[in-house]
């Protein structure tokens, strides 16, 4: 059995910074921010570390009940930032995605920094949330490596077996997709459609570094499918 988790933002879809506006809104709306500082790293982050750091940086102190409380006003946000922002899905995504369901012995899940409701509200949005059985969340978790942990535990239970990480692959765009595949024992294929150039990718020691998912014989060959 193989197991493939992908992350979302930046090697499924790219939002068009909805996932960013829909932060910033929710800091003005729930917590009266006037001014938006910059400085808050958002790429292969999870949402609650990424909201701990916002909070912080305004002022705000990032209690439980605070974080909470940014979340929920993201969500609330989130479905009308995607269709304020033009995003776009990933070149060769929904033909890779097609592929893998009618591939025997194969798994697909989601292993992603995004809380769950983010994720299937990004995923909905461009109608790509059915493909993904299972998956590992940011519910709960600041740190990525935990969420890998998480979406190992996930694979196993969906799957009802024993999952060995030599057959685990993870699919990100950042150096942290493949930190967090390293924390498994899986493998890792980078796209270069985040904000992370080939170079830096290829330094991250992902096994695979493609410039996206278009060709997806490579990725078949790769997974020996």
């Amino acid at each position: 059995m193989t197991i493939l988790l992908f992350d979302i933002d930046g090697t499924l879809i790219r939002s068009g910074g909805a996932g960013k506006a829909a932060m910033e809104g929710a800091l003005r709306e729930e917590f009266g921010v006037a001014e938006i500082i910059d400085g808050v790293p958002f790429s292969g982050r999870t949402d609650l570390a990424i909201i701990h750091d916002l909070l912080a940086l305004h002022g705000v102190e990032p209690t439980p009940a605070q974080c909470q409380r940014m979340l929920a006003a993201y969500l609330k946000l989130l479905p009308e930032s995607l269709q304020a922002n033009q995003g776009v899905e990933l070149p060769g995504v929904r033909k890779l995605l097609e592929h893998l369901q009618n591939v025997p012995h194969v798994s697909v899940g989601l292993l992603t920094g995004n809380i769950r409701d983010g994720a299937r509200c990004k995923l909905g949005h461009f109608d790509l949330w059915h493909f993904f059985a299972f998956g590992g969340f940011a519910d709960g978790l600041s740190n990525r490596d935990d969420v890998a942990r998480f979406a190992l535990a996930e694979a196993g239970r969906h799957t009802g077996r024993s999952i060995e990480p030599v057959n685990v692959w993870v699919i990100g765009d950042t150096p942290l997709d493949v930190k967090c595949a390293r924390a498994i024992g899986a493998k890792a294929v980078a796209v270069a459609t985040g904000w992370h150039a080939i170079d830096e990718l290829h330094n991250s020691g992902a096994d695979h570094v493609l410039a996206d998912l278009s060709d997806p014989a490579v990725l078949r060959a790769a997974w020996g499918l």
